[in-house]
């Protein structure tokens, strides 16, 4: 949440002023999403949050039993937060549109979707888990390498793609290649069932509904951390389980992307992105763990405590309120307030305020022990 709402810094608009910097460029970087295959700091926010899910709801489980709540009221629960997720999705991603924008590739929508799934398997036992793990990234990758590559006489100007970009997979692998797949075919059908300003052709940036099939192998990682962490008997014990997992998950998608069977792509959650993503994941889960837990520095992390407490406002306040807050600033203080530092700093300056300000607002929700929650 905390990269997510450091958007706001804009630090590529600050490269930009510094083209020969390498300092500038390697922050740019990991601000951005990369274009196709690979992966930066930034492509790692959505699948940390799809794995905290999954690691929560063993505590989420363990916490209503303990109320005694039936499995019935449990399920009503689940509809509702997994129909809570994917209609604040659809709202945020509607707020600039004249009419409702049915779209379904955001953060909390593909999470909503996935999560009665999740839910049904935190029932079950881990080997289980790891065999719906298994065919979902099995199922999917077929349907992607089943499906026909484009042929000489294919249309590229309804892809939003052109034949020659330079991100373009060859061979096998070309299976996965931006708006040419199956999951475009899919949206290309189904987001036409839906009222539309013009029928939709393809997403620019290559995303897909069809993702939140992959997202949910990737909250099945956490759930399976998350049943991990609440049942360690020891964290020497968790530490190695977490380090050796990770270390197999990363090996597997390294193996699949070089050797083209499957790239690793998050922009439509390849089986290797999963993998690979899964893998980051898991190392992050253990070095937090190891800090925070079993060396007790808690204190060091209060900032993002304050944010991890209320991550759903937070999300909704970084669509949403950074335009007001900039707004506010050049009324009320100075159309220049941003300009301390000159023009080159000015995105990281206006970003920096705004992003206290955000943070603020998040710590008089935590002070006062006010947690939003779905």
């Amino acid at each position: 949440m905390f990269l997510m709402m450091a958007e706001v810094l804009r630090l590529g608009k600050v490269a930009e002023a510094f083209p020969g910097s390498a300092f500038w460029a390697f922050l740019d970087f990991h601000q951005s999403h990369v274009e196709w295959v690979g992966c930066s700091l930034h492509d790692m926010i959505q699948p940390s949050f799809s794995f905290l899910v999954g690691v929560a709801l063993p505590y989420s489980i363990a916490s209503r039993a303990s109320k005694e709540q039936s499995t019935a009221i449990m399920w009503l629960h689940t509809f509702r937060r997994s129909l809570t997720l994917i209609l604040l999705g659809i709202f945020l991603r509607s707020m600039h549109s004249e009419q409702t924008n049915f779209t379904f590739e955001d953060t909390l929508t593909q999470i909503g979707l996935g999560y009665p799934i999740l839910f049904a398997l935190g029932f079950t036992g881990e080997r289980t888990q790891w065999g719906a793990l298994a065919g979902i990234l099995l199922a999917y990758g077929l349907a992607f390498a089943l499906y026909s590559l484009p042929g000489p006489y294919f249309d590229w100007s309804e892809t939003g793609n052109v034949a020659n970009w330079e991100h373009n997979l060859k061979g096998f692998a070309a299976h996965w290649n931006k708006n040419t797949n199956t999951a475009w075919a899919f949206d290309r059908w189904f987001l036409n069932l839906f009222p539309r300003p013009e029928p939709f052709r393809f997403n620019g940036g290559g995303y897909s509904t069809l993702s939140f099939i992959p997202t949910l192998g990737t909250m099945i990682l956490g759930l399976i951390a998350g049943k991990w962490l609440k049942s360690a008997p020891s964290a020497t014990w968790l530490l190695k389980r977490l380090a050796i997992t990770a270390a197999i998950l990363l090996a597997l998608a390294l193996i699949l992307n070089f050797t083209g069977l499957n790239p690793i792509v998050k922009r439509i959650w390849t089986p290797a992105w999963t993998l690979f993503s899964g893998g980051i994941c898991m190392l992050f889960l253990a070095g937090f763990y190891f800090l925070v837990d079993v060396n007790q520095k808690q204190k060091f992390f209060f900032p993002l405590i304050v944010i991890g407490t209320n991550s759903i406002v937070a999300y909704v306040m970084a669509e949403t309120i950074v335009s007001f807050i900039d707004s506010s600033f050049r009324i009320n203080v100075s159309q220049q307030y941003d300009m301390v530092l000159g023009q080159h700093y000015q995105p990281i300056v206006r970003g920096a305020i705004i992003l206290l300000v955000e943070w603020a607002i998040l710590y008089w929700l935590y002070a006062r022990k006010i947690f939003v929650r779905i």
